[in-house]
This record gives structure tokens, sequence and C-alpha cells, in this order.
């Protein structure tokens, strides 16, 4: 009987830990960035950026495939470093923001590749354009932020986009069509 209680036991603790429900955390705009590069008539790389974003992510440790994200962020909010660039990059020739003043990425599926590590894939809305992307993703650390004395994640991605695919095409091949994009965020756990 002792052993049958056991059993019973050890088959419902594993049930729960199945089922557990993804934890939600929200995206800390003050350390989450997107970066991206593109080549500039072959003689040099130039940078862009955006900053100070929202989104939602619901985390699931124990299966980290049955986790989401999702971001949106104004197109305005873009950085260049240049003020002529950065207008001219907001015009129809290539983000359109006055038409389509956000910028959106959700989540559609997870696959996980190694402890740490998955490809997130997921629909991205630029220029009032969707396309599916894939997101090479890494887990940098999960831990209590040792500040803000609760639980925090990081994590890091990278994926490449054709601007042309997002109606973004002007000056290509000239300006590479090809953009690389870098992602570092952090993330707080959600009031519970």
């Amino acid at each position: 009987m002792k052993t049958l209680l056991l059993s019973t036991a050890a088959v419902f603790g594993l049930s729960a830990t199945a089922f557990a429900a993804p934890v939600e955390y929200t995206l800390d705009p003050s350390h989450s960035q997107i970066v991206f590069t593109y080549e500039h008539l072959g003689f040099s790389t130039t940078t862009g950026m955006y900053s100070g974003f929202e989104g939602t992510i619901m985390f699931d440790a124990e299966a980290p495939a049955d986790s989401s994200v999702e971001v949106e962020f104004p197109t305005d909010s873009l950085i260049t470093g240049w003020d002529a660039r950065t207008a001219h990059f907001l015009t129809g020739d290539f983000f359109g923001a006055e038409e389509n003043p956000e910028i959106t990425f959700k989540s559609t599926a997870i696959t996980v590749e190694g402890e740490d590590t998955g490809a997130i894939t997921g629909d991205l809305t630029i220029n009032g354009i969707t396309k599916s992307i894939v997101i090479e993703a890494a887990l940098t650390q999960m831990a209590d932020h040792p500040m803000e004395a609760k639980p925090w994640i990081g994590f890091k991605g990278e994926t490449t986009v054709l601007r042309s695919d997002f109606d973004m095409g002007q000056f290509a091949p000239y300006v590479s069509d090809e953009v690389t994009i870098l992602i570092s965020i952090e993330a707080m756990q959600a009031a519970q």
C-alpha cells in the first residue's frame, strides 16, 4: 500500500510539473534593445536601434516550447544617430511610420534546441506587412534581480530579414537588402 501511495504521489507530482502554467514576465524597457545593421555601399556597416519598448513573455521553465512572447513599439521611436537619416527612414520609402505607427512581433512556435537555446518563430509586422521570421534565441540568465529582489530573466537573439519583404527595399542592392537584427532583453516577473 505504501508503494502504491508513493507511486501515485510521484505520478501526480510529474503531472503537476508537466502542466505547470507559464509565468508572465514584462519587459524591462530600460534594458531591452533591438539593434539592426546593414551594409552601406560597401563602405560601412550602419546601425539603427529601438529601445524602451514594452512586451510580455509567458515563460515556462519546465517546458520552454510552451512559452510565448509579444512585443510592440512605436515605429517613430527609431534611433539612428543622425536626424536626417532617421527622418528619411520614417517616411514611406522605408518604415512608413505615419501610416503604420507600430512594429509588432508575436511568437507562433518555439523549438528547443539546447539546454538554454531555441528558435522562436513568429509574425513580425513592419510597414503594415506581416512576415514569419525565426529568431535564434538564448536564455542568458534566470535569477532574482540583486536590486529589485524579484525573479528576472534575460534573453538574447539574432535574426536576419530582407528589407524588400516589408516593402522597404529602397536602394537595394547597393544598400544591403539583408538586415541583421540583434536582440537583448530583460524581463521581470509580473505581479502575481
